[in-house]
């Protein structure tokens, strides 16, 4: 039998939550998890991610509601976004990607009270019987390590647009 580790999840796992904003820049945020800042919003590696490569869009602003949103803040997330996939699609190769935003915790947010946008890459296959018998996601790659290859990546073709 294959042993996984991967002990950075226990913090998640455990359930324990932060006060604060995990978002807000005068918070709690970890701004190490943060891989490019725009003018009203950025990019961040997501924690606890579902494949390598889940990133969150994210407003600076603290915001809980898509329709408090400027139409600068709109802007820059979708240009974000399209940097976002041009990014990964040049580091990771994905075969498609998932994105999207949950609003309401009924609806799956975890960070309810923060907008954001998911971008999840995804691969022929990336889901296994891991998830599905025993619950448990395998990553292959350390988020921090997977955050080191996209920088550059963020920084060129930020510079394009």
């Amino acid at each position: 039998m294959d042993t996984i580790f991967a002990p950075w999840r226990m913090e998640y796992i455990k359930g324990e939550k932060p006060a604060g904003c995990v978002f807000c820049k005068c918070s709690i945020r970890c701004d190490e998890y943060v891989i490019y800042e725009g003018k009203s919003s950025f990019v961040m590696i997501n924690r606890y991610p579902y494949v390598n490569g889940h990133l969150m869009i994210i407003p600076a602003r603290h915001i809980g509601r898509i329709e408090d949103l400027d139409q600068a803040e709109r802007n820059e997330i979708f240009a974000l976004l399209d940097t976002s996939i041009k990014v990964l699609k040049e580091a990771m190769n994905p075969d498609g990607f998932n994105i999207g935003m949950n609003i309401g915790k009924t609806a799956g947010a975890g960070v309810e009270e923060h907008i954001h946008v998911h971008v999840i890459p995804r691969w022929e296959g990336d889901t296994n019987f891991m998830s599905v018998v025993n619950n448990v996601r395998v990553i292959p790659e350390d988020v921090q390590t997977t955050a080191t290859r996209l920088i550059p990546l963020f920084k060129k073709y930020s510079a394009k647009d």
